[in-house]
């Protein structure tokens, strides 16, 4: 990639990080440490940044710099399938039902596709096999689901489950398959959504049970950044959510 292209595409992600993040300049100035005036030459393509700059900015916006730097993959998967990543309470199955409608699209839920594939419950399934067999026949049923869609000729809408993206082999299948998106929440967004939906399991007979959910987003969420699409749902309700995520897919 030459370096005008380069510039262009690094311009180009970060007005689009900004914009999912709902960021004024100034505001991603004061966070990234740069100037306005340097960050506007940033995203019309023309200012030169430095390493450490873009570390700095990557940082800023929640993301890495390989993935502010990345062309979007011109394969011919791309963007049959958008998958909706997120721990439990980002809203995946009801934004993601909501999204496949207003598209009139297939909507996809990975975990029941394991569920019919296993023939027993996820719970089941743990409790009898453990989490390698259930990680395992995850990627197969993913990469049956991706099959299908190109199969068809078809987009749909897929959410898949928290823990997919601490299985490397699986995430970049999704990556590489499937148009991205990170439905990012504050830990009490989740927790509220949960209890909200009438699932009190999360606060039954363990006391440190929002520490281990703060835990587990911050051990989590530098995987969830490399997601090509990042919408923060923590100040939207479900509609606005579902119109944040299809102002940023193609047409």
């Amino acid at each position: 990639m030459g370096a005008d292209r380069l510039l262009e595409t690094l311009g180009r992600r970060v007005r689009e990080r900004r914009a999912e993040r709902g960021y004024t300049l100034n505001a991603l100035a004061e966070r990234s440490g740069l100037s306005c005036r340097f960050l506007i030459g940033v995203e019309g393509g023309q200012a030169n940044i430095s390493v450490r700059r873009l570390a700095d900015l990557a940082r800023a916006l929640g993301s890495t710099p390989t993935a502010l730097l990345a062309e979007p993959d011109g394969g011919t998967d791309r963007p049959s399938v958008i998958a909706l990543l997120g721990l439990r309470g980002a809203g995946k199955t009801t934004i993601g039902r909501r999204l496949a409608r207003r598209r009139r699209v297939p909507f996809v839920e990975l975990d029941r596709r394991v569920e019919q594939a296993a023939g027993m419950s996820l719970t089941e399934l743990f409790a009898l096999h453990g989490e390698e067999y259930y990680r395992r026949l995850e990627r197969e049923t993913l990469e049956r689901v991706l099959d299908e869609a190109r199969a068809a000729g078809r987009p749909a809408v897929l959410a898949v489950g928290g823990g997919l993206v601490t299985s490397p082999e699986t995430y970049s299948l999704l990556r590489r398959r499937a148009l991205t998106v990170w439905l990012r929440a504050d830990p009490e967004d989740h927790w509220n959504r949960v209890v909200q939906q009438g699932d009190r399991r999360p606060m039954a007979d363990h006391p440190e049970a929002m520490a281990e959910l703060r835990r587990l987003l911050a051990a989590r969420q530098r995987l969830y950044a490399e997601a090509d699409r990042t919408v923060d749902t923590s100040r939207l309700r479900i509609q606005g959510t579902v119109r944040a995520v299809e102002r940023l897919l193609p047409p």
